[in-house]
């Protein structure tokens, strides 16, 4: 099982190069940009949500009252 996942680690320059032009003939060379743009709104909004929930976390204790007899 773990001998079918070594090969990623043995990617050449060539296998790059073939998996980018294939990558190149099936979007053509107009989708990529607005892929990899699609791609990095993404990653800012995962990283926008996880600091929101950080800050959230880091807040609680601070809105949290000892209720007074």
């Amino acid at each position: 099982m773990t001998h079918q996942l070594l090969f990623l680690g043995s990617l050449g320059s060539q296998e790059i190069i073939i998996i980018a032009l294939v990558i190149l003939l099936l979007f053509g060379g107009k989708k990529i940009p607005e892929l990899m743009r699609g791609l990095g709104k993404g990653v800012s909004q995962f990283k926008k949500g996880m600091n929101d929930i950080e800050q959230e976390i880091n807040a609680e204790p601070e809105k949290k009252e000892v209720p007074r007899p």
